[in-house]
């Protein structure tokens, strides 16, 4: 199978390092790809909301099947703009329809669909400009700590923890009124606080069937012990150790259940994964928001985990035949560390020379790079979040010291990272 992965994080290089492994693989191109991915096919200069673009190379080079990795384009609607061409009507594609993908797009959608299926989450609001006065008179009235979500896609950063009534309506006039997080805060969601620990589920549905693999927690606080500012991800574990057969019972009967229903039900055209970021409360789950595509850095610890042939996983997906998959998760623990470039998430240099990357792929650990480019026969840092560690153990501890030893031998200037990625659980 000739196969279009489309991204350039570290989330795509997992990906492209397991899609290359398959023997029905053979040609992988990932579009626009990074220095890692390169290592697994052929990048491809596409950029991912040129849509003619990507139509006219799946044509071209007689593409089987495309991956989509990062949520923009699908919830700018590439999988129903690729269905629409006639030229492509055989191409299996993985990712829901622009509808489908409303569920990360929208918050306020995505609460909406929870509600009328039974899902459990945070009581909310929704207010646009024209209620802005009765959002003030709600927030002035809601007990505190008070959650502030960004309606769009706001690269991470659109969900506020406010502290105080008086933080929560200064936030909720920037993003109403000053345009914060620009379009994405034409709309924002007021949403009770839930207290407890965090974890995400990952479901692949055919539309019809779904299989779950490997569960993850990330770390999204930029300094050890989660202070400091929020990024898109630190690091991530996986198994996660209070995710126990009991607890994963209830997921599934409460939430997994009657979200792919609600699916089916509501007639939403959605072949691809859901990511579901949950909070357990007093051993009891809630979802806190749905993703239409896998996490990152989630993926480089729920990856090399899976057993299976993910081309082969993918083809039952595309094809609606997931119920004849049996999901094969290695029982070993991975951790990744995400190195960063000084600075992030806020104000930070790129364009540095990065060392120590050429011995650092072994049994035990694997080095997946996200924001990297190939220069002058260097790889330097081309963004934030530069290159993460993913490593294997029989404990958290034993797969996060792993990692951190490998970390010790790249370098690039100012690099980042955390020391303690899992530590609540060493």
């Amino acid at each position: 199978m000739r196969i279009l992965l489309l991204g350039s994080g570290g989330r795509e290089h997992a990906l492209a390092w397991k899609l290359s492994q398959s023997n029905r693989c053979k040609h992988l191109f990932i579009a626009p790809g990074n220095a890692g991915t390169s290592q697994c096919g052929s990048n491809a200069a596409l950029a991912l909301n040129d849509f003619d673009g990507i139509a006219d190379f799946c044509t071209k080079e007689m593409i089987d099947m495309v991956i989509v990795g990062p949520e923009e384009p699908l919830v700018n609607g590439i999988v129903d703009f690729l269905r629409s061409n006639m030229n492509l009507s055989g191409l299996m594609i993985i990712g829901p329809s622009r509808e489908g993908a409303q569920l990360e797009g929208s918050k306020a959608y995505a609460k909406a669909f929870m509600h009328r299926n039974g899902i459990p989450t945070a009581e909310y609001r929704e207010f646009d400009e024209a209620h802005y006065e009765q959002g003030l008179e709600y927030l002035r009235q809601h007990p505190l700590p008070v959650v502030l979500k960004a309606d769009g896609l706001a690269a991470g950063k659109g969900v506020l923890i406010c502290q105080s009534t008086d933080d929560a309506v200064s936030e909720f006039e920037q993003m109403l009124t000053k345009s914060k997080f620009g379009k994405a805060g034409n709309k924002v969601v007021v949403e009770a606080f839930l207290s407890g620990i965090e974890l995400s589920v990952f479901v692949l549905t055919d539309g019809k069937n779904y299989v779950v693999f490997p569960e993850a927690k990330d770390y999204k606080r930029i300094g050890e012990g989660d202070t400091g500012l929020n990024t898109g991800g630190m690091g991530a574990v996986s198994p996660v150790p209070f995710a126990d057969d009991s607890f994963m019972q209830k997921v599934t009967e409460r939430i997994i259940k009657p979200t792919v229903n609600g699916l089916i039900r509501e007639k939403i055209d959605y072949v691809g994964f859901l990511f579901i970021g949950l909070i357990k409360v007093d051993d009891e789950p809630f979802v806190i928001e749905y993703n239409c595509r896998l996490g990152d850095p989630e993926t480089e610890v729920i990856i090399p985990r899976l057993k299976n042939d993910l081309v082969d996983v993918f083809v039952a997906a595309a094809g609606q035949h997931l119920d004849g998959i049996y999901v094969e998760t290695d029982e070993r623990v991975v951790s990744t560390i995400v190195a960063v470039s000084g600075g992030y998430p806020e104000t930070f240099l790129k364009g540095y020379p990065i060392s120590g990357l050429d011995t650092k792929q072994s049994a035990d650990s694997i080095v997946f790079q996200a924001a990297t480019l190939q220069h002058d026969g260097s790889v330097i840092t081309n963004g934030g979040r530069v290159l993460c560690v993913s490593s294997f153990g029989y404990t958290i501890p034993e797969a996060v010291s792993r990692s951190n030893k490998v970390l010790e031998t790249i370098y690039f200037q100012d690099i980042f990272y955390r020391k303690d990625i899992g530590y609540e659980f060493q």
